[in-house]
């Protein structure tokens, strides 16, 4: 066998192999230690990174949530938005709708209609404003809330921009303006579009 035994080496045999240990030692230090502390520095980047990417997708999962939610909201607020419009080919039938349905609530309520003006049509934009001014009596002035109670759940929606009751003896007699809203035809095929 041919083992080296340090014993049977002489003295400068054994200072030249103790040089090349602490060249080799050294050589290590210089070279070996900064490419491990350099690959121990890159993997740390590199979870660190993981980490940032992890919390930046749970991030965007919630905000994802949320806006999903907030988008479905909305859509849930068009909806009833538009279930609150009048529709129709021309303002003449808006105008008779709105008519119509006043005096359908003002029958139920058990009002006695005495007239009903010319309705006012208001348009800007897409938009139609129509107007109807309305006067009635009654003996029983229950009647009158729940005719105002029946214009308030209105499907489509009435505003009440004015309203005056009256007393005299046994009678009421009062008179009311609703407001309802319309869009043009050509704005509900844009809208309808866009949804899609």
């Amino acid at each position: 066998m041919n083992s080296i035994n340090l014993q049977s080496l002489s003295t400068r045999e054994r200072l030249i192999l103790l040089l090349a240990v602490i060249v080799a030692v050294v050589f290590l230090l210089t070279r070996g230690v900064p490419i491990a502390t350099r690959v121990y520095a890159e993997r740390a980047e590199s979870i660190e990174s993981v980490q940032l990417d992890i919390e930046r997708e749970l991030r965007l999962q919630r905000s994802a949530e949320l806006w999903s939610s907030r988008r479905a909201e909305t859509e849930r607020a068009l909806a009833n938005a538009e279930a609150g419009l009048f529709s129709g080919s021309t303002n003449a039938i808006v105008e008779a709708s709105i008519q119509q349905i006043l005096s359908q609530h003002a029958a139920s309520a058990g009002l006695e209609v005495n007239s009903t003006r010319l309705a006012e049509t208001l348009e800007q934009g897409d938009w139609t404003l129509v107007s109807q001014e309305m006067s009635f009596r009654t003996s029983d002035a229950a009647a009158t809330v729940e005719f105002l109670s029946l214009i308030e759940q209105s499907t489509p929606r009435l505003e009440v921009t004015e309203f005056s009751l009256d007393r005299s003896r046994n009678q009421f007699s009062g008179a009311i303006t609703v407001v309802g809203f319309a869009r043009s035809v050509r704005a509900n095929g844009q809208m309808s579009a866009r949804l899609n």
